[in-house]
């Protein structure tokens, strides 16, 4: 097998969940070409990091006519897909019409993955089945990732000057109903801000999806020394969260955190952490008692990142 081709569109969390069915690929294939075909943003977390060579964008415009039945199909992008040895596709493609227009170009080896995942088994599990159908074992479904040296160049470089231990709070998700309330988080900085014996560096991470959350606890902690990292390239964050202790919700950028070697506290409210919490060690999931983010008492949030800074006192 020496040009493999995975497809993976999907959020940041969808990405990284798949990466151990990705590892297991790179196993299996030392030597090959392998590519994906993804959000290039997200996927560049696979570029030239252990398990792709190259990241193709998902948003090219002409691979539209590939979801279109009998459609004329771009000659490059024809030429393109024929190229590969085996092709791994999680789109969703309920009829099957992606997967005949690939067929047409030549493409005979194509295997399917889940697009969407269920509640029978963990998520990574879930999405190492294509691998199972080409006799590769997934032992360990905890997600890593593998930054470069400019990757830490450019973490490090935001840590500099701060003190250490990091501890990262990411308050924001891809949903509201698993967002713990405002003055939860705010409660819980103030806490960390009053300890006499922490002398390490508050950090809020966040994209522009988490702007409310945040744009209210940059108010009110605008004269405190807490470092607000926003809008960070995914690689660059990698090396943020490597050695800090990290509080966020069921996320993508606590998966990938997690991913990182972070030591995680994880909230979950509505979703299932058997299906979607990381399996990585370091991690502790704290569910919500109700499944109502509200019910998720600030007391046992702090407790735990109290007994992680204990831990890591010398």
């Amino acid at each position: 097998m020496n040009r493999i081709l995975v497809i993976r569109g999907g959020a940041i969390g969808d990405f990284i969940l798949t990466l151990p069915a990705l590892k297991a690929l790179r196993d299996a294939y030392p030597h090959a070409h392998i590519e994906i075909l993804g959000y290039k943003h997200i996927a560049v977390l696979a570029e030239n990091r252990f398990y792709a060579q190259a990241v193709r964008s998902i948003e090219y415009g002409p691979l539209s006519t590939f979801f279109a039945k009998n459609a004329e199909l771009p000659s490059e992008l024809s030429t393109y897909f024929a190229n590969f040895d085996l092709i791994v596709s999680y789109l969703y493609d309920p009829d099957g019409i992606f997967e005949s227009n690939l067929r047409r170009c030549g493409v005979e080896l194509l295997i399917r993955g889940p697009a969407k995942i269920d509640k029978s088994e963990h998520a990574a599990r879930q999405l190492a089945r294509p691998m199972q159908e080409l006799g590769l074992a997934v032992a360990d479904l905890a997600a890593k990732v593998y930054p470069s040296t400019e990757d830490r160049q450019r973490g490090q470089e935001f840590l500099r000057d701060l003190p250490r231990p990091s501890v990262v709070f990411h308050p924001g998700s891809g949903s509201k109903k698993k967002n713990w309330p405002l003055e939860n988080w705010t409660n819980i900085g103030n806490c960390l801000l009053g300890l006499d014996d922490f002398q390490g560096s508050p950090i809020i991470v966040s994209g522009e999806a988490d702007e409310d959350q945040v744009r209210s606890l940059r108010a009110i902690w605008k004269n405190e020394r807490i470092q607000f990292a926003r809008n960070f390239p995914l690689p660059d964050l990698v090396a943020v969260f490597e050695n800090a202790i990290f509080v966020g919700h069921d996320s993508g950028i606590s998966q990938l955190a997690a991913a990182a070697g972070a030591n995680c506290i994880l909230l979950f409210g509505p979703s299932d952490p058997e299906v979607w919490a990381p399996k990585n060690e370091k991690v502790q999931i704290i569910q919500a008692p109700t499944g109502d983010m509200p019910s998720l008492r600030f007391e046992a949030v702090r407790d735990a990142l109290m007994n992680k800074l204990e831990a890591r006192s010398p």
